[in-house]
């Protein structure tokens, strides 16, 4: 059981460790595969791609793939299954051309402005959050050997035990972490398997491109940036227990936020890396931490236990305290859900280490008295159409007596999947915490 596709992602990329090194691209089906490859690219130093391909659903049973159309004119269509449905070529034709115009939307939203990375000659790792049928992913295949890949390689976090003899000759290797036996379809396996968004896959591309790029020139100032002073995983000390997360100071760092993360999240998050290198790039030094250990996330309840968030977050800011290279540093906390409770917790508690609080659909209103007792300026960022939260939200605003803003950011849903909106948000926490953090001035509460 994944907890999630980033949960997937790192354990997959712990599977393909042997293929770091050479010319190797990761290319991720959209929308759901591409989390995954994130972290595949990321732990192997690989560039990221996508390879658009779309499912022919049976119509009367449109989660039954009855084939699969991929870029540059791959067509691949699974006749048993034709024939068992009874589907009439009028009906595929139909299924199709539907499909065609949803997969040329997607490659003109996810490529503008980014050119697709060349694979002829290059060893090519095409990764999916899992395999069923098999029909994408043997599209995704054909892809990849239209454009001159030396090797193609499938891997996914979970397959029906019998997928290799459906794929087989498909790619040059086949790799899943798991293939049990009873299976009835991928959203089985995971305990979070909603939708990713075209955001979502478009913060996953932009920050691979990025990371990679920069690894690659060995040399981020080619980038039009300070190299950075430290870019590494580290481990936390929290009252007994060692936390993994990752640490980046830019070059004269004007400030350190720690982000807390949110319930179903952690320091591998797309989302949070992507709000964390907005503020590398503004100069802010930034450390992404979980909160709880691998057993701890297990249990459930820990995830919603303020105080237990509190008091790890407490010990965290003591440990950035104590890092020379960010002595003398003013220190923000970046919450999301459950993580902003936390944030605000911590920052009551321990009110002369933190001088900036940032909520993006946070749950501040979980802090319970102690919003009272927060004195750093405090920004609650919140997606217009996240309407409990904003409700919430208002709630525990007019409870604050510290400094306050209320920004919502029209559009935008909970996790902020809509076109730009997290993006918006990024840009808001950037200024809020470098006003905060760099120039001390306090803001005036409004909505």
């Amino acid at each position: 059981m994944f907890s999630n596709r980033t949960d997937a992602g790192v354990r997959l990329a712990d599977r393909l460790g042997h293929l770091r090194g050479g010319d190797t691209v990761v290319v991720g089906l959209p929308r759901g595969g591409v989390p995954v490859a994130y972290q595949v690219a990321r732990t192997l130093d690989a560039p990221l791609d996508v390879i658009l391909v779309r499912k022919l659903g049976v119509p009367h049973q449109p989660e039954l793939a009855m084939g699969a159309i991929g870029e540059d004119g791959v067509r691949v269509i699974a006749d048993d299954i034709v024939r068992m449905a009874r589907v009439t070529d009028a009906e595929l034709a139909r299924v199709e051309s539907r499909e065609r115009i949803e997969l040329d939307r997607r490659a003109s939203l996810y490529r503008a402005g980014r050119k697709r990375i060349p694979l002829r000659g290059r060893v090519v790792i095409v990764v999916d959050d899992g395999v069923a049928t098999g029909s994408t992913a043997k599209a995704a295949c054909q892809v990849a050997r239209q454009e001159g890949a030396s090797r193609v390689i499938l891997g996914v976090p979970v397959a029906p035990v019998d997928w290799t003899r459906r794929l087989v000759g498909v790619a040059d290797e086949l790799i899943a972490l798991d293939t049990p036996e009873y299976f009835f379809g991928i959203g089985q396996f995971y305990r979070d398997f909603s939708a990713t968004s075209d955001e979502e896959v478009i913060a996953c591309l932009d920050l691979a491109s990025k990371e990679t790029t920069a690894s690659a020139a060995h040399d981020p100032g080619a980038l039009g940036v300070d190299p950075p002073v430290r870019d590494e995983d580290v481990a936390v000390r929290a009252g007994d227990v060692a936390l993994g997360g990752h640490l980046r100071i830019p070059e004269r760092a004007r400030g350190v936020v720690i982000f807390a993360h949110g319930s179903g999240s952690s320091r591998h998050s797309p989302r949070n890396r992507y709000v964390a290198s907005a503020l590398n790039e503004a100069g802010l030094a930034t450390l992404l931490v979980d909160l709880l250990s691998e057993a701890e996330e297990a249990e459930r309840a820990n995830v919603f236990d303020i105080e237990l968030l509190t008091r790890r977050l407490v010990d965290i800011t003591r440990w950035v305290r104590d890092e020379p290279d960010l002595a003398g540093l003013e220190i923000g906390y970046f919450g999301a859900s459950t993580g902003a409770a936390a944030a605000l917790s911590a920052a009551a508690e321990s009110p002369t280490n933190v001088s900036a609080v940032v909520s993006r659909g946070g749950r501040p209103d979980l802090a319970g008295p102690r919003l009272g007792q927060v004195r750093a300026p405090t920004l609650l960022i919140v997606g217009g159409h996240d309407n409990v939260v904003l409700g919430l939200n208002r709630e525990a605003q007019a409870r604050m007596k510290c400094p306050t803003t209320l920004e919502v950011i029209p559009r935008a849903t909970h996790l902020f999947e809509e076109p730009g909106t997290l993006r918006v948000a990024a840009e808001k926490a950037a200024s809020w915490f470098l006003e905060h953090l760099v120039n001390g001035s306090p803001t005036a509460s409004s909505s």
